[in-house]
């Protein structure tokens, strides 16, 4: 075992070739996890043979089951089972998404690059689910837990297996920070690959481009009555018994078909700046994959290039001994949140900031993230509540060219290391800046809103947070009557009956028993969000403890801590109490109960006052009242008892702290 050093070890030695010192190099303390947390792997120094880890397997003839193994498994000769470090391809990758269908064939594309570099590369994959797919049904209860279904089975096969380097092609939303989780556990050298932005839609009915969220915001529309195609646009049909064509006007139906035909017209992640997208830019930022991978389509040419420039990547990563934990710093997180608050991106990108965050030991709170927030302006007019899609931020010079912006104004901080062994700055320099003619990213000096659009709420209804996404369009505060739903599929079916209506006055529609354990599995609810945007129903906003998609907008609040499952007020909500929610002073509270509400409405108002003012009582009563119903509150069994779903709920913490499964649950604010 002489000259072994500990994979995580604080002792381990650093190469010469290690990425030059910087005021962002971490400290030996942090470059490695704490002693006990992960489990520890016997490895070569750095600065010589790069199969450092599986060489364990390979030397003399201490496994010869494993070489035996490895030699049918296709090593080729016995140099190679010597000296060839291995690379593990991990491909997020199975059929029947849009999002992840093709990864497989760019894992081959690596694949045949690492050999051609005398590697070993040995590609596998794991799974995750469709949102899109499962959206609005009892399939997305399953969505979140693939992050850690991913991040477990990448930090199993690289340990196990003693892989030497790991390249990770994840697709789908959840498939980013599973696959960055992994790194930070095993802490291998790294590199990833995102699958890429799918195309725009176009719908001849509409005349006009579409996506994924078209689908979900023309079926509101269609509900309510809503839906037409555009003025001019017709159809080809048959004429009952004659069988000839005739053009006649689209019916709702024809369009809602032509939109389920056209959202999706190839392979990639959904377009806009949703969920994939928001964190595909933001590892970008952090310097974990290449230049421009983060806004290259799917179907690019650069996309395939990228692939094939991944292999001599990962040897200078391999080389220069850059681990994940260099670059996964309290430097590359606040750029991350930078760039996620310029280009609008998903709420869903708090909850796994928090996780990679977690998994890397790198101190990330809530409350930074509403420090960023407040410091970083929107720039960006991008999808879901802007114009255009990351096709088109694409056209312009992509990521890179929106990094430069931002290093230079010094909002993104450009001395962070990165996987191609310069700092961020310099992989950006040779990008073009963005033009000034173009109208996606808006000038620092005028931006859409100077603050960023999440804003990390607190309150009574919310005493541990949570996370709203307000552009500005939507105004900035809130306050309405509670309608109360203890399950998604309760409003879908609601609104499918038109029973939430523009005439009831301002609803704050609550729907709890969606957080992580409530759940289980804290689904999004893009259904819900955006049948209401198509409905026209602008006196709504909806509160969860469960998620929204990152294609969702509107005034919407979610992650709420404590969930209901937990004793959480939001379970204690009535139909009828008065909720307010205040962006400027990140509140959310119930200002009201329903009981003094209805005590009240036969008192005169007093002149001047508004409906609110009139109804608000003493806060400390209203708390007095929750904390009242609390003592009545039982918990709902647990729904399913076994299988994955109850496996997660019984591990799962809460979403202030990134819903991770390898960590004590927190106590969910039992004194609240």
């Amino acid at each position: 075992m002489a000259g072994l050093t500990s994979n995580n070890g604080s002792n381990a030695p650093v190469s010469a070739t290690s990425v030059a010192p910087t005021a962002e190099t971490p400290s030996e303390s942090s470059r490695f996890s704490l002693p006990g947390d992960y489990t520890h792997f016997d490895a070569l120094p750095p600065g010589g043979a790069l199969n450092r880890w599986s060489q364990n397997l390979t030397r003399g003839h201490d496994h010869p089951g494993a070489q035996a193994m490895l030699y049918a498994a296709g090593v080729p000769n016995r140099d190679m089972m010597k000296n060839a470090p291995h690379v593990g391809i991990a491909t997020v990758w199975w059929e029947g998404n849009p999002c992840n269908t093709h990864l497989l064939e760019l894992g081959q594309i690596v694949k045949r690059g690492v050999e051609r570099q005398g590697m070993l590369a040995w590609q596998y994959n794991t799974v995750g689910v469709s949102d899109g797919i499962t959206m609005g049904g009892e399939g997305m209860r399953f969505s979140l837990l693939t992050r850690e279904i991913i991040a477990d089975s990448i930090e199993t096969v690289t340990s196990a297996q003693h892989h030497d380097a790991n390249v990770s092609i994840p697709g789908c939303d959840k498939n980013m920070p599973g696959v960055i989780m992994a790194a930070a556990r095993h802490n291998r050298p790294f590199v990833m690959i995102y699958g890429g932005t799918i195309l725009k839609g176009h719908s001849s009915l509409l005349a006009k481009e579409i996506n994924i969220s078209t689908c979900y915001e023309a079926a509101g529309a269609y509900n309510y009555g809503k839906l037409h195609a555009a003025p001019g646009c017709k159809v080809k049909k048959q004429t009952a018994g004659s069988g000839k064509e005739t053009m006649e006007d689209a019916t709702p139906s024809d369009v809602m078909e032509d939109i389920e035909r056209h959202a999706c017209p190839g392979v990639g992640a959904c377009g806009g700046m949703y969920t994939a997208n928001t964190m595909a830019t933001a590892i970008e930022a952090m310097g974990l994959c290449l230049p421009g991978s983060s806004s290259f389509p799917a179907v690019s040419p650069e996309k395939a290039r990228e692939c094939e420039n991944v292999a001599a990547a990962i040897k200078t990563v391999m080389e220069k001994d850059i681990r994940p934990r260099d670059l996964l710093t309290r430097a590359s997180f606040e750029n991350a949140l930078a760039i996620t608050m310029a280009l609008g991106g998903s709420t869903n990108g708090v909850l796994h900031f928090l996780a990679m965050a977690s998994a890397a030991d790198v101190p990330l709170t809530i409350d930074d993230i509403d420090r960023a927030s407040n410091r970083v302006p929107l720039i960006a007019d991008l999808a879901p509540s802007g114009k255009y899609f990351m096709e088109d931020l694409y056209k312009i010079g992509g990521t890179p060219s929106v990094l430069k912006l931002l290093i230079a104004a010094g909002i993104v901080n450009g001395s962070v290391p990165t996987v191609t062994g310069k700092t961020l700055a310099e992989n950006c320099a040779a990008w073009p800046s963005l033009d000034p003619g173009q109208t996606i990213i808006r000038p620092l000096s005028n931006p859409i809103k100077p603050t960023g659009h999440i804003r990390i709420l607190r309150g009574n209804l919310a005493p541990g947070g949570a996370v709203a996404k307000i552009t500005g369009k939507e105004g900035l505060s809130f306050t309405g009557t509670a309608r109360v739903f203890d399950k998604e599929h309760e409003l879908n079916t609601a609104l499918a009956q038109g029973r939430i209506r523009a005439d009831m006055g301002n609803l704050v529609i609550i729907v709890r028993y969606e957080g992580p354990r409530g759940g289980p599995g804290m689904p999004e609810q893009l259904s819900a969000s955006a049948a209401i945007i198509g409905a026209g129903l602008t006196n709504v906003a909806l509160v969860t403890d469960g998620r929204y998609s990152g294609a969702s907008h509107g005034f919407i609040v979610g992650h709420v801590v404590p969930e209901a499952a937990t004793g959480g007020p939001i379970g204690l909500v009535k139909n009828g109490d008065l909720v307010r929610i205040d962006a400027v002073r990140n509140r959310i509270d119930v200002i009201a109960t329903v009981d003094v509400r209805e005590e009240r409405q036969y008192r005169p108002k007093t002149e001047g006052g508004s409906d609110s003012e009139e109804e608000e009582q003493d806060p400390e009563a209203v708390l007095q009242v929750l904390r009242a119903r609390r003592q009545q509150w039982k918990p709902k069994p647990l729904v399913p008892a076994r299988g994955v779903l109850a496996k997660y709920a019984r591990l799962v913490g809460d979403a202030s702290h990134g819903a991770v499964t390898d960590l004590v649950s927190s106590s969910d604010l039992a004194d609240w």
